[in-house]
């Protein structure tokens, strides 16, 4: 996993920040648009904000990209002058008349009114070579997306979201930390995270309840570590995490989707050179990779 805190900033409300607020009040009025909690809609309005997403996706002419939950499209627009092609998947039917009208302009994108975790990505990708994720996701529904993203291995180079600061960190954390756990090692299986932004609530109409991050996922072109059978090693990550503050032994021969006994778990500690008393939230995923081998 990439270290990439030098590169973490914490954003403020900037002078920009006005015109992109305004810009999205006038939309909200105009098309009497209000934000949805149920799909978890808060609009950015902070232009320091999306430069720096759009900087960190490092768009391209060649480039083919996906933005989940386009909103009001106020991304889109810069999307759609940066890259080749564009299609926004946008799961609530009432913004589509509003994308439709304000980006009628670019003959380059594409508006999807669907639910992005019952899209056929891979009919979006098609032929593409180059093909990037930006999205400033609903948080409620962070996880199953990116995860769902990363699983299937879609010919996706980099993923590039705004997401609630918590499970950005959870993201990118460090073994032995109190974010590290099961989501940063399935993860860490298949990408490279970068934590580039924190982002207060100021910057998003209407104000959510908790701060946000811009992380960066660098897809691997291949899995991190070698595994015999992926779906079962992810249960045992996951495993391994079920009791925080116990030990791996206990975790693991605890567990219902597990058949293990406890000398086999240990016998496996001892030849790996490790404690009997090592903890799940020590270990890195080549340790986890390297256990798995054994006992699985």
């Amino acid at each position: 996993m990439s270290d990439m805190n030098s590169k973490n900033t914490n954003l403020t409300a900037t002078p920009e920040s006005s015109a992109s607020y305004a810009y999205t009040k006038a939309i909200t009025n105009k098309y009497g648009i209000t934000a949805k909690k149920s799909l978890g809609q808060n609009f950015l309005t902070d232009n320091h904000v999306l430069q720096k997403i759009l900087r960190s996706a490092e768009i391209c002419k060649d480039d083919t990209v996906i933005e989940i939950g386009p909103g009001i499209g106020t991304m889109t627009h810069e999307l759609c002058r940066l890259a080749k092609r564009v299609v926004a998947v946008e799961i609530d039917k009432s913004l589509i008349p509003v994308l439709t009208e304000t980006l009628s302009k670019y003959d380059n994108l594409t508006v999807i009114n669907n639910d992005i975790l019952k899209t056929d990505i891979n009919e979006i990708i098609g032929d593409d070579k180059s093909v990037k994720l930006v999205a400033n996701l609903p948080y409620y529904i962070t996880t199953p997306i990116i995860m769902r993203i990363l699983e299937n291995e879609y010919n996706i180079k980099s993923i590039c979201v705004m997401v609630q600061k918590e499970v950005g960190e959870r993201m990118r954390a460090k073994p032995s930390t109190k974010d590290y756990g099961s989501l940063t090692v399935s993860v860490a299986y298949f990408a490279d995270a970068e934590l580039l932004a924190n982002v207060p609530p100021n910057c998003f109409f209407p104000r959510p309840n908790v701060d946000s991050c811009v992380i960066k996922l660098n897809v691997l072109e291949k899995p991190r570590v070698n595994v015999k059978d992926r779906e079962k090693f992810f249960t045992f990550v996951k495993a391994a995490f079920s009791k925080r503050r116990k030990t791996l032994v206990n975790c693991l021969t605890s567990y219902e989707g597990l058949s293990l006994e406890k000398n086999d778990v240990l016998a496996a500690l001892n030849k790996l050179g490790l404690s009997e008393s090592v903890r799940g939230e020590a270990l890195d995923i080549t340790e986890f990779s390297k256990i798995a081998e054994v006992l699985l």
